[in-house]
C-alpha cells in the first residue's frame, strides 16, 4: 500500500471542524496521471460521494482509459440544494464509470 500527498487546496469546513478540498476539475490532472501511469494502474476504485478528490480521479482515470469503480453507501433525496446539487455530480460521475456498488439502509 502506497500513500500519496496531494497538495490540493483546502479550505474550513463550514458544518464541521474539517478542512476539505475545493473542487479543481483540471489542476489535480497531472497528479492524478503521473500516478497512474507509475504505478501502472488498471483500476481506479472510489468511495464518498461528498469527496471531490475521489469524483476528479474517476474522472482522469476514466479520460486515460482506466476501468473505474464507484461506491457509495448513501441515498440522495430532493429536500435541499446540496442533495440536489450531489444528485447531478452523482449522475456525471456514474455515467463515467464501469461499475457502481450501492449500499444503503435509508
Amino acid at each position: 500500500l502506497k500513500v500519496y500527498y496531494l497538495p490540493l487546496m483546502c479550505m474550513p469546513d463550514v458544518f464541521s471542524s474539517g478542512r476539505v478540498s475545493l473542487p479543481t476539475l483540471f489542476s489535480s490532472f497531472p497528479i492524478v496521471r503521473n500516478i497512474c501511469i507509475r504505478e501502472e494502474i488498471t483500476i481506479v476504485h472510489g468511495h464518498q460521494a461528498f469527496s471531490i478528490i475521489c469524483h476528479e480521479s474517476l474522472m482522469h482515470a476514466g479520460t486515460m482509459g482506466i476501468k473505474c469503480i464507484f461506491t457509495d453507501h448513501s441515498l440522495f433525496g430532493f429536500s435541499d440544494p446540496s442533495a440536489i446539487h450531489m444528485n447531478k455530480v452523482l449522475n456525471f460521475t456514474c455515467g463515467i464509470t464501469n461499475h457502481v456498488i450501492c449500499v444503503s439502509h435509508t
